[in-house]
């Protein structure tokens, strides 16, 4: 009996650790969130989509169809940290440049002031 793989639960389980919303999301694959929500709330998700999904959370397909705990707490730390880990006998070390933290910074507010604009868009068509 093969194991049910509960990949939307997975794809919502990363998107709230990369800190984004489902409508942020859905505007980047050009659907509604509520046909977004319908992702994250199925078991087996379309190929193409998790591959998309994966290139907006900016981790691999296999973190979402292959989940992990702490597989995919080490590739999102290391993608949405943009940190180095480095074991020695000493220990892990992380390595990080302020400047990708300043970048990741912009990134996010850029990202909030789109899904006002979207949120305002859509209210003015009301």
């Amino acid at each position: 009996m093969e194991k049910t793989r509960r990949i939307g639960r997975n794809i919502r389980f990363l998107r709230n650790l990369k800190g984004l919303k489902q409508e942020t999301v859905a505007l980047e694959l050009g659907i509604s969130q509520p046909e977004y929500s319908l992702i994250e709330n199925s078991d087996n998700v379309d190929e193409s989509i998790i591959e998309q999904v994966a290139k907006i959370l900016d981790i691999t397909p296999e973190v979402i169809k292959e989940f992990n705990e702490n597989q995919a707490f080490y590739s999102i730390e290391n993608r949405v940290d943009n940190t180095t880990i480095h074991e020695n006998g000493h220990g892990i070390h992380q390595i990080f440049s302020p400047v990708d933290k300043v970048v990741e910074l912009y990134e996010r507010l850029l990202a909030s002031e789109r899904e006002k604009i979207e949120i305002l868009k859509s209210q003015i068509k009301l």
